[in-house]
């Protein structure tokens, strides 16, 4: 017997579409910035394109800080799968889900604790992620503002110089390419494993689960 449970509130879903689209968008506009291709001899005459990719990597940018804004928002004051402590390896019981994950993706058990929300796994990996966004965030905002006191404060004392947050800014990208393919092929692997209809809840909210299992 199977039970339908909201799990992700819409605030969530609307957080993750727009955290993962801007984030496709900052990859390959940023790679584009880093390495411009286009023609040398119509830049800057009939065309601008470095400045058009620019403006666009901006805007993905502040949606992409909005995004995480609304995340740190649900940590705090969202439904109980989507708070900070339900998913991060905090107390006995997150601490023994996430070593039974790890053991479960390794194919060392079948078995493992279901969970409405995130598994442990998941939800460490997402602080990180959270975590990881304020510099790119940090760093994007000064190089965007290099004359701006604030910007450049919190710049120099995370940075030290807008060439090392460069770097880091370039650094961090890579992270979320990463992370993207991985996260791709985690999801279709539990989609696949387990019937709780994973990849359809980040559309309706709602999870399958058997009665007995849920967490």
């Amino acid at each position: 017997m199977y039970e339908k449970r909201l799990a992700w509130s819409v605030l969530f879903r609307l957080f993750h579409w727009a955290f993962a689209l801007s984030i496709m968008v900052l990859v390959a506009t940023g790679l584009y910035i880093h390495y411009p291709w286009s023609n040398s001899v119509i830049e800057g005459s009939r065309s601008f394109v470095v400045a058009q990719v620019r403006y666009v990597h901006f805007v993905a940018g502040f949606v992409f800080i909005s995004a995480l804004l609304v995340r740190l928002y649900l940590w705090f004051f969202g439904n109980r799968q989507e708070k900070l402590w339900n998913s991060a390896p905090g107390t006995p019981a997150n601490i023994k889900n996430l070593f039974s994950t790890i053991c479960y993706y390794l194919y060392l058990t079948d078995r493992h604790e279901q969970r409405l929300g995130h598994n442990v796994l998941a939800g460490t990996v997402y602080i990180l992620t959270i975590f990881v966004s304020f510099f790119q965030a940090v760093s994007g905002l000064w190089m965007l503002y290099p004359e701006s006191p604030f910007w450049g404060s919190w710049g120099v004392s995370l940075f030290g110089s807008q060439a090392q947050a460069r770097f880091v800014h370039y650094l961090i990208m890579w992270y979320f390419s990463i992370f993207f393919f991985i996260h791709l092929y985690i999801v279709i692997w539990n989609d696949v494993k387990d019937p709780e209809g994973l990849i359809s809840s980040i559309f309706t909210g709602r999870k399958f689960f058997h009665k007995d299992t849920i967490s």
